[in-house]
């Protein structure tokens, strides 16, 4: 019974927010914060961990959710590196809540225990994704459903917020076929679940093979598809076709690193790389209306997910020949 009346209550909560963020294009409707860079495991796919930074201290995590919260933002997703390892997670995950934004969790599940679990609860966390890229570990990924199995249970046993199973194909991935066997297993413990094109170490997209290709087509009919719309994204990246769309990127989706700058994405650190201490709204508004050169061939499906709400409104235009933080500081020089 408090698993279902958790349900409804993160579906309003969810139409809610969704529905204050569509009012205004001025709001970002979901940012992903990392509080940690550091990871427990090293996937040689990933360049978003290292193995030695320290956490971010809560009182600047708790000033940047601040800050989040003052644009009217509708959704935190707290990633990394490995989150989990944030020994302050739960506070910041109560904070979030605490200003009335959704909030959701990126992690590799190493660290799960029924005791964690239910902290998270405590913590009133919505969502959670943990992502799992093969059967058994090998060099290129150790997060594998022999070690996560029983994680999984746990999930299913005792989490009152929602379980996304994300499983990958390409990018060295040496047994696409486990994606298969992940999704589901996942179905079966009802969970939804999803499959990222994943790219290599250098955020490179690279050609899917005709064996990953059947079974990306194969897990789309497997269970409870998460966000299913985003299949003409992901089914033109499977065929190597670009992508036509409005990537708003540094407006509606925003990706605050370790450092506290805002970046367009994982992908993208770098542009335009503004302390989120400094972000305004005249930088939303010029993200907002700046087309992205890395869109046609885009692999993060949560700044399509975030994207598509506004497909049909306004037109951007590319700024090629420099980055937009240079652009501007070109400007401000005269």
């Amino acid at each position: 019974m408090r698993k279902r009346v958790s349900k409804v209550k993160r579906s309003l909560h969810f139409a809610r927010v969704m529905a204050l963020g569509m009012l205004s294009t001025r709001r970002p409707l979901l940012v992903h914060i990392v509080p940690m860079r550091r990871c427990n495991l090293a996937c040689a796919y990933c360049n978003e961990y290292d193995d030695f930074s320290n956490p971010v201290p809560l009182d600047a995590m708790l000033r940047r959710v601040d800050k989040l919260a003052s644009f009217g933002t509708a959704m935190i997703t707290v990633s990394g590196g490995e989150p989990l390892m944030h020994p302050e997670l739960d506070q910041i995950i109560a904070y979030i809540r605490e200003r009335g934004i959704m909030s959701t969790l990126l992690t590799n599940g190493y660290l799960l225990t029924k005791q964690r679990i239910e902290r998270l609860n405590g913590a009133g966390l919505e969502y959670m994704q943990i992502s799992i890229d093969n059967v058994n570990p090998d060099e290129v990924s150790k997060k594998s459903l022999k070690v996560l199995d029983q994680k999984l249970v746990l999930l299913a046993r005792y989490a009152e917020f929602g379980v996304n199973v994300n499983s990958v194909i390409g990018s060295g991935i040496k047994h696409p076929e486990d994606a298969i066997v992940i999704a589901r297993r996942a179905s079966e413990l009802g969970f939804t679940t999803s499959v990222g094109i994943v790219h290599n170490g250098n955020g490179n997209l690279e050609p899917l093979s005709d064996l990953e290709k059947g079974i990306y087509q194969t897990i789309k009919n497997i269970g409870t598809r998460n966000l299913g719309f985003l299949n003409r994204f992901e089914e033109n990246l499977v065929q190597g076709k670009p992508n036509e769309w409005r990537c708003r990127a540094g407006a509606r989706y925003l990706y605050v690193d370790e450092n506290g700058l805002v970046h367009y994405c994982s992908q993208q650190r770098g542009y335009p790389a503004v302390p989120l201490s400094d972000y305004s709204q005249q930088d939303i508004r010029r993200e907002y209306f700046t087309e992205k050169a890395c869109a046609p061939y885009c692999t993060v499906a949560c700044v399509q997910r975030i994207s598509f709400a506004d497909s049909w409104r306004h037109p951007q235009v590319l700024h090629r020949e420099m980055p937009v933080s240079a652009k501007l500081e070109q400007r401000q020089q005269g």
